[in-house]
């Protein structure tokens, strides 16, 4: 047997949304399982392998947890992971290889375990479902824990918004970004994000531009997290004054994102490379869509031409 899973990048919070809201972008890793490769070879290709070599293996992790949450023994195989989802900059690549494993597994044992069931173990080994809800699923997703479907899909069609990103060469640590919030946040900084959060919710369900504009503003974690990356502000200032709906920290940094209509994303990606320069910060710019679809099993790599299926 041999097929490959791919899953999409990520964008958590979009601003107010911490913890609970997640944007799948257009961006893939890919799993190749093959049970007629050299059995334990692990093969890292892409344009970030070079970051992942001599750390742990998400997916062949999440591979583990699938056998023995069902009580069932992997078979031997080899595991080629291209990974293209930058690594350690806030756009879900951590999620993407969990999401990955826990796919692969379930096919490749035929354990077959519903996507919500797949979702569960996935919270559970990330800590929280905004970004693997986005894998996993696609589009934009709310995830709400203590109900028995804890993933509600904001986005049923795609989304006329694109996504451009700045991502900084310099990587960022999520502890360190969870280390720089404080314990406590003032009761109107709460309740302000408790409106731009429920706008924003309502905004990316009913694809209001005015709402997700709105939206987009945070005072729980962006105040704070700014002092670890001094380009957030002036970035996601420049991205709103080139056209940008809104734009935020991508998940715990230090990327950037603004939702655009298409039109004006060539603008927001110039003012993100004038004000990079001007801050002295190296980085790339990239224009990415929303993606409809999350993870997807196919029987070759998805850059050869092949046909997808998604998992539901």
């Amino acid at each position: 047997m041999r097929f490959t899973v791919r899953t999409p990048a990520s964008s958590a919070n979009l601003g107010p949304g911490f913890d609970a809201i997640g944007l799948a972008l257009g961006l893939w890793n890919e799993a190749t399982i093959d049970t007629e490769g050299t059995p334990g070879d692990v093969i890292l290709v892409g344009t970030e392998a070079s970051l992942l070599a001599g750390r742990e293996n998400l997916s062949l992790t999440a591979m583990q947890r699938v056998a023995e949450a069902t009580g069932r023994q992997l078979p031997p195989f080899s595991l080629t992971v291209r990974t293209d989802v930058p690594v350690a900059r806030g756009l879900g690549s951590s999620a993407a290889a969990l999401v990955a494993g826990l796919v692969a597994a379930n096919h490749l044992l035929e354990t077959a375990l519903s996507t919500s069931e797949l979702f569960s173990l996935a919270w559970q080994m990330e800590g929280h479902g905004d970004n693997v809800g986005a894998a996993l699923y696609g589009g934009a997703v709310l995830a709400v824990p203590g109900i028995a479907d804890p993933v509600q899909l904001l986005t049923h069609d795609t989304l006329d918004l694109r996504a451009v990103v700045f991502i900084p060469e310099a990587t960022g640590l999520t502890r360190a970004a969870r280390a720089a919030l404080p314990p406590t946040v003032p009761h109107g900084d709460a309740a302000f994000n408790v409106a731009a959060a429920s706008g924003l919710i309502l905004g990316l369900h009913t694809s209001d531009p005015a709402l997700i504009a709105a939206g987009m503003r945070d005072r729980l974690h962006e105040p704070y997290r700014a002092r670890l990356f001094p380009h957030l502000s002036p970035m996601t200032a420049a991205a709103r004054a080139a056209g940008a709906l809104g734009a935020c920290l991508s998940g715990a940094g230090p990327s950037i994102l603004a939702l655009v209509c298409p039109r004006c994303a060539e603008a927001v990606a110039e003012a993100y490379l004038e004000t990079a320069a001007s801050l002295g910060v190296s980085g790339d710019v990239r224009e990415l869509a929303v993606a409809p679809a999350g993870a997807e099993i196919i029987h070759a790599p998805v850059h050869a031409g092949s046909a997808a299926t998604t998992v539901t």
